[in-house]
């Protein structure tokens, strides 16, 4: 006797589609594809365990469909841009997105926090990858956020941690970008500690490098107090048109205080390198280790660490500029300017991260003079809006062209303080507001 020949299992042969969990619609699981195969590896530092958008955040997604159409949102925008034209346009899913949140908060039912300020968060990724014009959308979600956890008793959960971290990323980036202040309140110096992605190895070599501040969690405590004197000096300005004298002595003092401590902070501070890493005075990292060792991660640990660097020096640019009023040719600012813009190519030069490279990539380039200067700018600029693909960056260099411009026309003698933020003048005519994340 001849036995039935067996039917081979169809899966043997053929697999489900993939993503195939998350939409029955070929288009949506496209949309899911590039947000983790492309667009979540674009916006951190660290993910030796595994990407903590993909492990912590698309989760969320099979029980909220405002985080679901976010997703689709921003991965839909992130591919238009680079001209990848869908059958569902982001701003479809954005508006839906939109609609879904104010349907759960109108509900007013028990709700996972978590969830809602994930939608939000990937809405603020959203509004800085679109850039449309003069917005303070970004500014009213991050609003809603900060509201949201404070009520939330979640935030010690990995996912509410790394939410947390998302948003004080952000509420500094814009507070610098746009001149507003901070919505949260400064964390004390030491407070910050590195989170990880989920079971990142304890012995890992990018120990001390935080999944979204690389390694510049130990600066941003300084950026945070940086990030608030634009507004204290307006509050000064305003006191001194009103003549309210006693006003303006309290600001003054409270001024020139926070301005010289944050100018003796940055002039401390050093990054929190790896253990078995240390830092050569040319800024190359080197293993500690027995000769011949070597370090797998060692370019992207070289990369991360000029992105700090770039981000102390911008730092220095945007107060002796922004805050101290000095001249674009002052000996500080150009020194500082010169040695941003030197980290922010060495950042791309690695093949490491570039994600948050934008603002002191931007601050140091607006001070740009010599033709050496402007050279190292372009070729930061050209690097990292070929490996980012977002319009923001492309928004920033058509600034920075238009700077460059009416630096060139100032006369040689410009005083100090002049043309205080000339970038924010020419935003304000071309009609964008540019957040620099």
């Amino acid at each position: 006797m001849i036995a039935p020949c067996p039917v081979v299992s169809p899966t043997l042969e053929f697999f489900m589609p993939a993503f195939s969990e998350f939409s029955d619609r070929p288009n949506r699981r496209a949309l899911v594809d590039h947000f983790c195969n492309v667009l979540s590896h674009l916006i951190v530092f660290r993910e030796e365990s595994g990407n903590p958008f993909q492990q912590l955040v698309l989760p969320l997604s099979h029980s909220s469909s405002p985080v679901m159409n976010a997703i689709y949102a921003l991965a839909s925008a992130h591919l238009e841009y680079r001209g990848v034209q869908n059958s569902e346009k982001s701003i479809y899913f954005h508006n839906q997105a939109i609609q879904g949140l104010s349907r759960v908060i109108e509900n007013q039912v028990k709700v996972n926090k978590n969830e809602l300020l994930a939608a939000i968060m990937l809405l603020v990724y959203y509004e800085v990858l679109v850039q449309r014009g003069r917005t303070n959308i970004i500014d009213r979600h991050l609003k809603g956020a900060f509201a949201i956890m404070c009520l939330n008793e979640d935030l010690l959960t990995p996912v509410g941690l790394f939410l947390e971290r998302a948003f004080g990323f952000y509420d500094v980036i814009t507070a610098l970008s746009l001149g507003t202040p901070p919505l949260s309140t400064a964390p004390s110096a030491g407070s910050l500690v590195p989170v990880p992605p989920p079971d990142a190895p304890p012995a890992s070599p990018l120990t001390n490098v935080d999944t979204l501040l690389g390694m510049a969690t130990t600066l941003w405590p300084i950026m945070h107090r940086l990030s608030n004197l634009l507004f204290t000096k307006k509050e000064l300005v305003n006191a001194q048109r009103m003549r309210q004298l006693s006003k303006v002595a309290v600001l003054r003092t409270e001024l020139e205080t926070t301005s010289q401590a944050i100018e003796a902070a940055l002039t401390q501070w050093k990054p929190c390198l790896p253990p078995n890493i240390a830092i050569r005075d040319d800024d190359v990292l080197v293993a500690k280790g027995e000769a011949g060792d070597e370090i797998p991660e060692m370019a992207r640990l070289q990369s991360i660490l000029h992105n700090a660097l770039a981000y102390r020096h911008s730092a220095f640019v945007y107060l002796y500029r922004t805050i101290y009023g000095y001249s674009p040719k002052n000996k500080l600012v150009q020194q500082h300017s010169h040695t941003a813009l030197h980290h922010c190519v060495e950042t791309t030069t690695a093949r490491g991260p570039m994600s948050a490279l934008l603002w002191p990539l931007f601050a140091a380039a607006c001070e740009a003079i010599s033709t050496e200067d402007r050279e190292l700018a372009k070729k930061a600029f050209s690097a990292i809006e070929q490996r980012q693909g977002m319009t923001n960056i492309q928004e920033a260099w058509r600034v920075i062209q238009e700077v460059w411009k009416r630096l060139d026309l100032l006369d040689e003698d410009f005083t100090t303080g002049a043309n205080f933020d000339l970038w924010r003048n020419v935003c304000a005519e071309m009609g964008v507001t540019i957040v620099f994340g």
